[in-house]
């Protein structure tokens, strides 16, 4: 088992609203990104790639690549999770913590599930996603930003060729 910890935070412009979990939410709000600004998988990016000793999302995704421009991030995601399956790795257990007075998530948490689920290939009770706020402390109480923090476990698998080599 490896464990990963993932941390992303952008800043808050005024807006139609912004992606976050792969669901596009309402909101006063947008996101200043080079790609989608969606913190939650970027979070979740990092803590993916840091439990599987493979650098981080900058690395892989560098925002000064114009290819990566207004890219949606489950698309990032995708990658990722193609990535984690050539090295035989699955996924455990995902927790995400959303740092934002808004907006708020509450009505769009099991959305979001449903959608990171498809994307991961995990079971909805493999992922939470919680959020929080800072009763008006730091950037993300002033509405100046907006943050995340997610923590991975995955686990190293035996690859179908070596379970049928060992029959």
């Amino acid at each position: 088992m490896r464990i990963g910890q993932g941390y992303d935070a952008h800043k808050l412009i005024p807006g139609k609203g912004m992606m976050l979990g792969g669901i596009f939410i309402d909101s006063e709000f947008s996101i200043e990104a080079h790609s989608d600004g969606d913190v939650i998988i970027h979070a979740l990016i990092d803590s993916l790639l840091g439990a599987a000793a493979l650098g981080d999302i900058g690395t892989h995704f560098p925002s000064d690549d114009v290819k990566y421009e207004n890219i949606s991030s489950s698309k990032l995601l995708a990658e990722v999770i193609d990535l984690l399956n050539s090295l035989n790795y699955e996924i455990v257990n995902i927790d995400v913590t959303l740092v934002a007075e808004k907006p708020k998530i509450i009505d769009h948490i099991k959305a979001i599930k449903k959608h990171l689920c498809l994307l991961l290939n995990v079971k909805i009770t493999d992922i939470n996603i919680k959020a929080t706020t800072t009763d008006g402390l730091g950037f993300e109480g002033s509405k100046a930003g907006i943050s995340c923090h997610s923590v991975s476990l995955i686990r190293k698998v035996e690859s179908k060729s070596n379970k049928l080599k060992n029959k």
